[in-house]
């Protein structure tokens, strides 16, 4: 009796593991096809948006500037 209980264990246990490694794969698969994972935006870390600045150069400022060497 011993001997056929183990076989049944060793058969539901090897079942249990083929399931969970079948589960496993189909995750791994659907959060892959999401796309690439991208860094979480500035705000979402309490951080604040880098504020985008443009400057304007005048003429007389760009005759200013000597060329390195």
């Amino acid at each position: 009796m011993s001997q056929s209980r183990g076989r049944w264990v060793a058969v539901i246990t090897g079942a249990l593991s083929v399931l969970i490694g079948v589960a496993y794969l189909v995750l791994i698969t659907l959060l892959d096809s999401r796309g690439p994972l991208l860094p979480p935006p500035p705000e979402a870390l309490g951080l604040s948006a880098p504020v985008a600045s443009v400057a304007v150069a005048s003429p007389a400022d760009v005759s200013a500037v000597q060329p390195p060497g």
